[in-house]
């Protein structure tokens, strides 16, 4: 069927799959061009996945990070937004399928813009996901503010030296931007936030541990800034273990292999998975009907002009795109989206798509906080760390952040924790901690209920 609400049009037709970075300021871009645009997302939020890590320490609540796309779009008359997860993409008939809440839903385009990013990858060990959450929507940082905070509650209750140990041992696997942020991040928490809250246990004394299977914290960023951000996070207290590649991941701790084939176990109840990134699996999908190539992420190799090779009026823009020189960053994804939507506007006034301007991206530079007052920075040539780099950094994150009132609070949240001792965000529920767990259950369960009207 026809999605709901859905009205004849004789305009065109500009679908938009995702409300990250790209979908959102793709749309934006689009606001006063004579089309009308369906913009199609799984959740009702924009989500500012930089500072996910954020929500799950404590620092600032997720609707500071996640306001509702359809608030934010409100005023944009030519804009729809859709709820529901797309299914499939047909590039014959031009056509994209969603579901929501078991109902299929059928759109028509006649450009197509996907921006659906990525996923957390395991590397082919998804069964890791149960115990070593990833960082990539609010349910994984609420989860995981929800483990973190609540290994700190068991350690109080427990009389056992070797259980309280495992409780108070956190590793954060992947030396990326994330995982130096996440373990920064539960150091600070339980040395300066949690520090005195507890009688029975003592929470600075707990273990940060954070591994990597490469030689280098950040290798992106170099190997100068990645050994500052190494030092000051052992400043902090926290284990860096480099060259470890992990084996498997359970319940009570995660096993480790060592260059030298050497296999170790470490023992934590807290793990957090910080490494590697898998694109949606709608871009597989488009690799099936046309000539693009995908690559091991399944990231889709579009043109110089982010369209689908045979089909110029589908584009794939940030996570999803495999593109040369841009990275995996919100400012590709923004870049991208700005670029396609300037390419739909042009030729609606009658530029011809056969001379399109590849697209070019401006490196603005990357940054990382390692924890507060200091940071890591490259802008071009120019690298730079400490107090001056983590100003920049709160800058920058500020000025992408959509709306007044998400700015101000978190400013607020910002000055409570990094001035002081407190964190606004540290209520925790069982739900939020072992939703993913509870979900596996209820399908188990559903899925007896089946087998057992089937044999019935």
């Amino acid at each position: 069927m026809t999605h709901p609400g859905a009205t004849p049009s004789d305009k065109h037709k500009v679908v938009i799959i995702g409300s990250g970075f790209g979908g959102l300021n793709a749309a934006q871009k689009l606001k006063r061009a004579d089309v009308d645009i369906k913009l199609i997302a799984k959740t009702t939020h924009h989500l500012f996945q930089p500072l996910l890590y954020q929500v799950a320490t404590g620092i600032i609540s997720e609707g500071e990070i996640a306001p509702p796309t359809r608030v934010i779009l409100r005023k944009q008359e030519n804009c729809q937004v859709l709820l529901g997860e797309v299914t499939n993409i047909d590039l014959t008939d031009k056509t994209v399928d969603s579901i929501l809440l078991g109902h299929t839903y059928r759109t028509p385009y006649d450009t197509l813009i996907v921006a659906a990013g990525a996923g957390q990858s395991y590397f082919g060990n998804d069964h890791f996901a149960e115990w070593a959450p990833g960082m990539k929507t609010i349910d994984d940082a609420l989860e995981l503010r929800g483990r973190i905070l609540g290994a700190f509650e068991q350690a109080e209750r427990s009389s056992d030296p070797v259980r309280r140990e495992k409780l108070l041992t956190f590793v954060v696997v992947g030396a990326g931007p994330t995982g130096v942020e996440m373990a920064g991040q539960i150091a600070e928490l339980a040395d300066h936030t949690l520090r005195g809250a507890f009688r029975h246990i003592d929470s600075t004394r707990a273990r940060v541990i954070l591994l990597d299977a490469a030689p280098a914290v950040l290798p992106p960023m170099g190997e100068k800034l990645g050994k500052k951000a190494q030092d000051r996070l052992e400043k902090l207290g926290v284990e860096i273990q480099l060259n470890a590649m992990v084996t498997d991941v359970d319940r009570n701790g995660i096993t480790v292999k060592r260059p030298d084939g050497t296999i170790d176990r470490i023992e934590a109840a807290t793990k957090v998975w910080s490494a590697g990134v898998s694109a949606s699996p709608l871009g597989k999908i488009i690799a099936d009907q046309s000539d693009a190539e995908i690559d091991r992420a399944g990231r889709v190799k579009v043109g110089p002009d982010l369209s689908v090779p045979g089909h110029p009026n589908v584009f794939v823009v940030g996570d999803m795109a495999l593109v040369d020189g841009v990275p995996g960053m919100a400012q590709g994804a923004i870049q991208g989206a700005k670029y396609v939507a300037n390419l739909v506007k042009s030729e609606l006034k009658g530029a011809d798509p056969a001379a399109r301007e590849p697209f070019s991206y401006f490196d603005k530079g990357s940054m990382a906080t390692v924890s507060r007052f200091s940071a890591v920075a490259k802008i071009g040539r120019i690298e730079f760390a400490g107090f001056i780099a983590w100003l920049a950094w709160l800058f920058l994150h500020l000025v992408y952040l959509v709306g007044f009132k998400t700015k101000v609070a978190t400013i607020l949240s910002w000055i409570t924790t990094f001035l002081g001792r407190g964190r606004s965000q540290l209520t925790i529920t069982e739900q939020q901690a072992y939703a993913r767990t509870r979900i596996e259950q209820l399908e188990e369960i559903a899925a007896t209920v089946e087998d057992e009207k089937a044999a019935s």
